[in-house]
């Protein structure tokens, strides 16, 4: 099974969580805060752990003490000026140096958390910071020793970087990249080249004014014509003193975006630059001087896929700056709707808007959503931790190979699910704050448009779900022959129970019977089996009826494969939370409310796919699906009390949500 984070006594003793988490002002939200079940302190204390939470404090103190990350409310920044001023705020992360390389060895969560802190204060600045260092220096630390020079200049700022890989024309086609490089045995040289404008690399964050070196993947040639397929290459593309661009390079900004536009998205055409043959990055392959290529690894197939390794990186990232956003909104939201008074009982009673059934169940399913995916998300950083190490230390094991067909797998649909769910949460939030959702100064608007691009860089989501359900159904064949298989992190050991699994049945004879998440786990797995049976069927079908296997895929997606892929990812993500949740090692004076978390989570998901489960024969009658909708309902109203106190969890401070409807006294109205 999967290693996961599992759940400890929270660290330090109640005075030090006082010290740590000092108490919220009062005011209208303090009478729910007094409702709540547990205490919210022991919460985020099991959560996050002392190390973590100081660590927050640290930073979100230092932002609200800088003048340079101060708030200007009513001020509208002009673009260039946004962009002047992310840069600055940038740099000044690296001055603070928030977390030294021992504390990063010692504790990978901590350079996750401190993304996602920042992040909460603004996306542009951290996406900045994070393109940097994180996927420019990581893909260039992965690759060489030779390039452990270069990578001190990263982390120096005496340059700086960007990740050129989309193109004007190609993006989630990353095989369709025409970028060229093309190896010169005379002067043991690489050139560059644009074959036309619709090859420009397009979109790349940092490349617009700031970037002066980019990591550019392009096809490789070497000097008998022959392609060899995508490789990324150092370039420098500005000088470092002036950040005019070098001969040969034509960059610039693209221009204004819905959101995010502190970040200098930008394009670059190449013409004939000539780079020295160290620059490239040998993850895949290399040439030698005479001008052959040799790669350690043998299958075109698996060496695109070391090529684009870095790509994981980023989809998990994504993963958890979605989650982020969904905890933002939320944060939000329900404070304003425990304070928000509308109608009553009587004329004379008006009552918060959070006590209507529907405000609740409008909010607390994404609430158990927000739960539930920042455990996944932290869960798949530690499995990418394990991959990535491996990867640093070159090893070519099955296993290593494995884990990272897990996580391309599990990271290709978990950014489509955080992704989607933010943004359908966004937009939720936003109307059930009313008018006051609408206002600017609220930020419910802005945390929507800095997430829509989620949803489709990295991949389009509806793209990278293909990816997922094409690794399920490569296992159809072992599953056939009965022949055992597993996979390191046990996300597919469900299908080893497949045909058993078929034939289940819905089995919940009460409403109280549904309020476990054990029951729609139950139904996941047979939805996932069922689910992946009928894409098999489907595909087989397509072939026999003549159709080639590109019509034949394409005819399989909707209906099938697609809906494989979402059913596959949320029972991952309820699993591993049921497994959380439910461990004996939960402190009991938190268990009831995150056992009450875990089964909303599982029954809101399982609600969209109740179709399916008639259609395909787990459940029949209409006592099924009325169980799990009055368990939902039901589910709702247990939590409702306890819903400000699990938003106080994870809400950051009042400078960083930035959002007057959303402070942590409830006065903001």
């Amino acid at each position: 099974m999967a290693p996961t984070l599992n759940p400890k006594e929270p660290t330090g003793n109640q005075s030090s969580w006082e010290t740590l988490l000092p108490d919220f002002p009062k005011g209208p939200l303090c009478k729910y805060r007094k409702k709540a079940s547990f205490n919210w302190k022991e919460m985020a204390m099991l959560l996050d752990g002392e190390d973590i939470i100081q660590l927050k404090n640290r930073i979100f103190s230092a932002l609200e003490s800088d003048p340079l990350f101060a708030h200007h409310p009513g001020e509208d920044l002009c673009r260039e000026k946004y962009q002047e001023l992310t840069f600055l705020r940038c740099k000044r992360l690296f001055e603070y140096d928030f977390l030294t390389q021992q504390e990063i060895i010692e504790n990978p969560l901590k350079i996750f958390n401190m993304v996602i802190c920042i992040g909460m204060y603004d996306w542009s600045p951290c996406l900045q910071y994070f393109l940097h260092c994180g996927v420019f220096a990581g893909t260039i630390l992965s690759a060489s020793k030779r390039f452990a020079d270069f990578v001190k200049q990263v982390y120096s700022m005496e340059i700086f970087g960007c990740f050129a890989l989309t193109e004007l024309s190609h993006g989630t086609n990353t095989k369709g990249i025409r970028t060229t490089a093309t190896f010169d045995r005379n002067s043991q040289e690489f050139i560059i080249n644009t074959p036309d404008f619709e090859a420009a690399k397009f979109w790349v964050g940092n490349m617009g004014k700031h970037a002066t070196h980019a990591v550019v993947y392009a096809q490789l040639y070497t000097p008998d014509g022959q392609c060899q397929g995508l490789h990324s290459f150092i370039v420098q593309i500005r000088d470092t003193k002036t950040l005019l661009p070098v001969p040969g390079v034509m960059v610039g900004d693209i221009g204004k975006k819905l959101g995010q536009n502190g970040l200098d998205n930008g394009f670059a055409t190449f013409h004939n630059v000539r780079i020295p043959k160290e620059n490239i990055l040998n993850i895949a392959g290399d040439v030698t001087a005479e001008g052959k290529y040799s790669s350690s690894i043998k299958a075109v197939k698996e060496r695109f896929s070391a090529a684009l390794g870095s790509l994981s990186t980023g989809r998990i990232l994504i993963t958890a700056l979605s989650t982020t956003n969904l905890k933002l909104a939320l944060s939000i939201a329900i404070r304003f709707s425990a304070a928000r008074r509308q109608f009553g009982p009587t004329d004379d009673e008006e009552i918060p808007v959070l006590e209507y059934q529907t405000q609740q169940w409008r909010l607390l399913p994404y609430l158990a959503a927000a739960y539930a995916l920042d455990y996944f998300s932290k869960s798949l950083f530690e499995n990418f931790v394990e991959f990535y190490a491996g990867l640093l230390t070159k090893q070519r094991s099955q296993r290593q190979a494995d884990l990272g067909r897990e996580i391309h797998a599990l990271s290709a649909a978990s950014k489509p699910l955080s992704s989607w769910t933010a943004q359908q949460a966004a937009q939720e939030c936003r109307e059930a704050c009313g008018g006051h959702g609408y206002l600017a100064m609220n930020r419910l608007g802005e945390i929507r448009n800095d997430n829509d691009p989620n949803c489709t860089y990295e991949g389009d989501n509806n793209v990278l779900l293909q990816q997922t359900s094409s690794y399920l159904m490569s296992w159809m064949n072992c599953i056939r022959d009965k022949a055992p298989f597993e996979s390191p992190f046990g996300t597919i050991n469900v299908l080893q129970d497949y045909h058993h699994i078929l034939g289940w049945k819905f089995r919940a004879i009460s409403v109280e019977d549904c309020m476990d998440s054990s029951v729609p786990l139950a139904a996941y797995k047979w939805l996932v089996c069922y689910l992946l049976r009928e894409s098999d069927l489907k595909l087989s079908k397509e072939k026999q009826s003549g159709r080639s296997d590109f019509e034949a895929k394409n005819n399989c997606q909707v209906y099938y494969c697609r809906s494989l892929a979402i059913a596959f990812i949320e029972q991952t993500v309820l699993q591993r939370y049921h497994a959380y949740t439910h461990d004996p090692n939960m402190p009991s004076t938190l268990q009831p409310v995150l056992k009450n978390l875990s089964a909303l989570y599982g029954l809101w998901s399982l609600s969209k796919h109740l179709a399916v489960l008639y259609q395909g024969g787990y459940a029949s009658g209409e006592q099924a699906g009325r169980f799990i909708q009055d368990a939902i309902l039901e589910l709702c109203y247990r939590l409702k009390d306890d819903a400000v106190a699990l938003v106080d969890v994870f809400a950051p401070p009042d400078f960083i949500l930035n959002s007057p409807i959303g402070k942590a006294s409830g006065e903001g109205l």
